[in-house]
């Protein structure tokens, strides 16, 4: 870990109050932590922002879908197998009768992740498809300096 600096912010007194008690909730014990939390998030999307689609990434893709709906397991099953180098777990949930959720962990060019997590989150029967993508924090602060 670097050494750290001091500096001052201005802020309206409104927008500082919202800010400590949004911060209290979420458990931060001071706005440093917390203004830390959002500069890495602000770093982290600026990066998945500006590479190019070839930058590997990290991921998590979350799916709801209807447990009854025809041939949809299979399909989930199939692609996945098709492309079984960009994933690296898949955790399977059964929620009710009808619902059943995976998490699928994903690593690799951000452009096949995004096309393997469109193409699952398309087929007929997904309720609900998130995903969401990441890179190491070390490496984005790294390739500003």
């Amino acid at each position: 870990m670097g050494e750290l600096i001091r500096f001052s912010v201005s802020v309206e007194d409104e927008l500082l109050e919202s800010f400590d008690r949004l911060i209290r909730r979420q458990g931060y014990v001071n706005r440093s932590e917390a203004l830390r939390d959002l500069m890495r998030d602000a770093l982290v999307r600026a990066h998945l922002d500006e590479e190019s689609k070839a930058t590997d990434v990290l991921g998590t893709l979350t799916l709801v879908y209807d447990h009854h709906a025809t041939d949809l397991a299979d399909r989930l099953t199939d692609l996945q197998h098709e492309h079984y180098q960009l994933i690296v777990s898949v955790l399977h949930v059964h929620i009710s009768h009808d619902d059943c959720m995976e998490v699928i962990v994903l690593r690799g060019s951000a452009k096949k992740v995004r096309a393997l997590a469109d193409a699952l989150i398309s087929l007929k029967g997904v309720k609900h498809g998130r995903l969401f993508l990441t890179v190491p924090a070390k490496r984005i602060i790294e390739r500003r300096r």
